[in-house]
């Protein structure tokens, strides 16, 4: 049987086929993402372009699930899709010109599928890791072990939401800085109340930004499904890039021209959550909702 899972983030819209599912996992026949950028204009509402690119993309993904021959179809639409005043007219017509029907999850839903996701990837043991999903619009904190979900919370500081709000100059200014981390200090307290709980073997990073980094930081993988860095050498690549220009982060080799825009703020994320943390070691996990939302289908297939 062949399984194809749809993520429709904010930023990047994110197909997966697999096969072969059951108790022993799963055979991964097909993976592609595609920047949309649906925040392009704002999160409340999906603007022309984005939307057409959604629309386009989509159409794209449905072609090829038709020619792998898959059936049996799950989409999730995240934070863009949960906000904005047009996405259930974007889910309208995409189930229109697909047939693919999208469903728009809540954060919890998505937190749970992430860690889900990331276990699968990576090696946790019963010491709690702190897991970080950075969308283009919310950010998933997940607290959990190899076994249990401690804690989990979505929060509206998506990369695009943080660079359309804070990230006006080109560089971003010391003040602009410093008012991110304040919004940041204020919106995340329900986080920083659970944090001085726990004591963290591991960030575990999910999603675009973690994998810039893990092109730029890690020459050998440990495992096709996750790397391991260390904070202190993330903080030189903070330190070398927080203050370029637009131009300057787009003839990096290793930032893509779709992650160059919003690069410094999800970097300034990621050190905010270090300081707070004090963590040494981050894990950058291959896996994320995608792959939790295939591990729904293994848990059917073992009660079957």
């Amino acid at each position: 049987m062949k399984v194809a899972v749809i993520d429709i983030g904010t930023n990047t819209f994110h197909l997966l086929i697999v096969e072969s599912i059951n108790q022993n996992g799963f055979t991964e026949v097909y993976r592609e993402r595609l920047f949309i950028n649906l925040a392009e204009n704002g999160i409340q509402t999906i603007g022309s372009a984005p939307y057409k690119r959604a629309l386009n993309a989509m159409l794209h993904f449905s072609e090829v699930i038709s020619e792998h021959e898959v059936t049996n179809v799950t989409a999730l639409g995240t934070a863009a899709l949960r906000t904005a005043s047009n996405g259930p007219q974007l889910i309208t017509d995409i189930k229109e010109k697909t047939d693919i029907q999208i469903q728009a999850i809540t954060g919890d839903e998505e937190a749970r599928l992430i860690c889900q996701g990331t276990r699968l990837a990576v090696p946790m043991t019963e010491e709690p890791v702190l897991i970080m999903d950075i969308g283009g619009g919310s950010v998933e904190f997940i607290i959990a072990n190899n076994t249990k979900q401690f804690w989990a919370q979505s929060f509206p500081v998506g990369v695009a939401v943080l660079f359309n709000q804070f990230h006006k100059s080109d560089p971003i200014s010391k003040e602009e800085v410093s008012t991110l981390t304040g919004f940041l200090t204020e919106t995340l307290s329900p986080l920083i109340e659970q944090l001085d709980k726990y004591n963290f073997q591991a960030l575990v990073g999910a999603s675009g930004t973690f994998d810039v980094l893990e092109n730029i930081l890690v020459n050998e993988k440990q495992s096709p499904d996750y790397s391991s860095i260390q904070t202190v050498d993330f903080k030189t690549v903070l330190d070398q890039w927080q203050y370029t220009n637009l131009e300057e982060r787009l003839a990096h080799v290793d930032i893509p021209n779709n992650r160059a825009e919003l690069i410094v703020v999800a970097f300034i994320l990621i050190d905010y959550i270090t300081q707070l943390t004090g963590i040494e070691t981050i894990w950058i996990s291959r896996f994320a909702m995608k792959e939790g939302i295939i591990v729904d289908h293994l848990k059917l297939e073992t009660e079957q």
